[in-house]
């Protein structure tokens, strides 16, 4: 039985600090572990760098932010989140229904 796909929008925080990648690269790394996660990409915003309003690392202050749109089975979002945990270049990620 195929279950029907879900909206959701997921906020992620990237760590680029000392590394060669360019956020556009970090994002489309993300892109696909979203389709690995039978995810499908609708729409992706690079929201820029923001401060903090809570520095937990006194060494990174702000961060990118990126939002991306994309539709999944209910399950993706808790895969997504697992796999992307070991990512040291996504810092945070938040994922909400859309």
């Amino acid at each position: 039985m195929k279950s029907a796909n879900r909206n959701y929008r997921a906020t992620f925080i990237l760590d680029n600090r000392g590394k060669e990648e360019t956020v556009d690269q970090i994002v489309d790394g993300v892109k696909k572990v979203i389709t690995d996660v039978k995810g499908e990409v609708t729409a992706v915003e690079n929201i820029g760098k923001k401060d903090f309003v809570r520095v937990t690392d006194k060494k990174m202050t702000s961060a990118s932010y990126v939002h991306v749109n994309f539709s999944a089975p209910a399950e993706a979002p808790a895969n997504l989140i697992e796999k992307l945990r070991l990512n040291d270049s996504v810092y945070r990620t938040f994922i909400q229904s859309a």
